[in-house]
């Protein structure tokens, strides 16, 4: 019957009828479908895909703005590149993820967590947390920051750390400033050390400081009052690093000295030809890293001491080792120059050492290829370590170094392979600080480089200072670098 009514209509009619049916035959699948599929198909789309989504209707805007769909775009993005977009944003708390992606997990499956259970912290959708960290990384991506200058110090700034609320710098002045990053007034002055301050690290409770005096201190940065000294080594101090249990410091007397907090026992690592001029712990592996002026990086085992492998390749003094976050990752396409060309050259002491007095005209042409450096064999030691032994975690997979050579460099921990090669600096390179999605670098040529390391490429150069940049530090949103200029210079990113 309908077929006959059908053939009897006009063109006009038909018409009519087809725009009639077409909309009673659509169908709001995400709407009649359970909530955990709709979730599951939205959260393949990217943001705009989403944002679009979300101005179909009320019910497909509740979907797409739901926790569960923005929680997941942030595990995409934050603190790593997306492989579907390339983009990567500033890392996230890592204590608020933690504490929400159980809860996240329930509601994509359809279940609910009891009221009791649930965090106790004020609520933030992940939708906002998503905008807020696209805006700070737009402005890392196109170098939108304001600037904050500090100054007091009257001599070179060699040091520097900072945390969301607190900036600690140390000189030449053999002083220690705790300044408050937002109004950039300076908070305390800490005295006690009689030379140079040349490396330093703070938490919540305590600063540790290393000065050219040949002493280590342990400061209540709170009240400024000095807890204890610690001496030992028979040079200057040039560089420390501590976690809970354990400190780490580098002299001029070519050592490693391992502090233990808990039963107040030293060890010496020896195995360097010149002075150390940084030391990085990891405490999963029980390892520490070093890099020192006779052009090598060294892991240590903490357990006995002994050197597990060197890393051979700068042809500069080496003035940072940086073992990367676990949670980096890299496609390995090296540009390094061959492995045996590199450790043909030697390097000399610069004249200047004090003054950072290392010219370009030190250093040898040397010009990149893209072919991959031969694979070098694996250090037994190193094998029996972390092979044999399933119980102990390896170390990170990754390092980056910078030297007086004016490059930087990435390396393959457990091969030894020096992957990328970074040139841009024009002088020797002093400072380096990183995180998952970028790394800072500072220079005896006054300026500070931003690099994406899997790209090799520098994404922002930053000039103001006018003297070397000695020191650099990062965060998520806020870069800082020091120089002997006396002036610290924070450049924040945040929205």
């Amino acid at each position: 019957m309908l077929q006959g009514i059908v053939a009897q209509c006009c063109f006009p009619q038909l018409s009519f009828l087809s725009a009639s049916v077409r909309d009673l035959i659509r169908i709001d699948f995400v709407t009649a479908l359970p909530p955990e599929i709709s979730f599951k198909i939205l959260s393949y789309l990217d943001t705009a895909s989403l944002c679009s989504a979300a101005q179909v209707s009320h019910s497909w805007r509740a979907l797409a703005d739901d926790d569960v769909v923005w929680h997941r775009m942030c595990e995409q993005h934050i603190d790593r590149k997306c492989e579907k977009c390339g983009w990567g944003l500033p890392m996230l708390d890592r204590k608020r993820l933690k504490d929400t992606k159980r809860q996240v997990q329930l509601r994509a499956a359809g279940k609910e967590i009891a009221p009791n259970q649930r965090p106790q912290q004020q609520h933030r959708p992940w939708k906002a947390v998503y905008m807020d960290r696209f805006k700070v990384g737009t402005n890392w991506k196109y170098g939108r920051c304001t600037t904050t200058i500090f100054r007091g110090h009257t001599n070179g700034v060699m040091c520097l750390q900072f945390d969301d609320n607190i900036l600690a710098t140390g000189s030449y002045d053999a002083t220690i400033k705790i300044w408050d990053i937002e109004t950039g007034k300076e908070i305390r002055t800490l005295r006690g050390h009689e030379s140079t301050i040349r490396c330093l690290q703070f938490d919540d409770t305590k600063l540790i400081s290393g000065s050219l005096d040949r002493t280590i201190k342990v400061w209540n940065w709170r009240s400024g009052e000095c807890i204890s000294t610690y001496t030992g080594h028979q040079g200057g101090v040039l560089c420390l690093h501590f976690d809970s249990t354990t400190l780490a410091s580098g002299s001029k007397d070519n050592t490693v000295k391992i502090w233990n907090f808990q039963d107040k026992s030293t060890r010496i690592l020896r195995g360097h030809a010149d002075w150390v001029n940084s030391v990085k712990l990891d405490t999963a592996s029980r390892t520490v890293f070093s890099a020192s002026d006779d052009t090598t990086v060294r892991i240590w085992d903490l357990d006995t001491g002994k050197c597990i492998h060197t890393y051979a390749g700068h042809v500069g003094q080496v003035q940072q080792v940086l073992p990367l976050p676990r949670e980096f990752e890299f496609k390995h396409q090296s540009n390094c120059a061959d492995d045996r060309s590199d450790r043909l050259s030697g390097s000399e002491s610069p004249d200047h050492r004090e003054s950072h007095g290392y010219g370009s005209n030190n250093v040898p042409d040397q010009q990149p290829n893209t072919s991959a450096p031969p694979t070098q064999p694996m250090s037994p030691l190193f094998e029996a370590l972390f092979t044999e032994d399933q119980g102990r975690p390896a170390p990170p997979r990754y390092m980056l170094t910078a030297a007086l050579d004016l490059t930087l460099r990435l390396w393959e921990v457990h091969t030894g392979r020096c992957l990328r090669t970074f040139f841009g600096h024009i002088e020797g390179v002093w400072g380096l600080a990183a995180d998952t999605l970028r790394f800072v670098s500072g220079a005896q040529d006054h300026m500070a480089k931003v690099w994406d390391p899997r790209t090799g490429t520098c994404e922002r150069t930053f000039t103001g200072h006018r003297g070397p940049v000695t020191c650099v530090s990062l965060s998520d949103s806020r870069m800082a670098t020091g120089s002997e200029d006396s002036e610290v210079r924070m450049y924040s990113f945040k929205a």
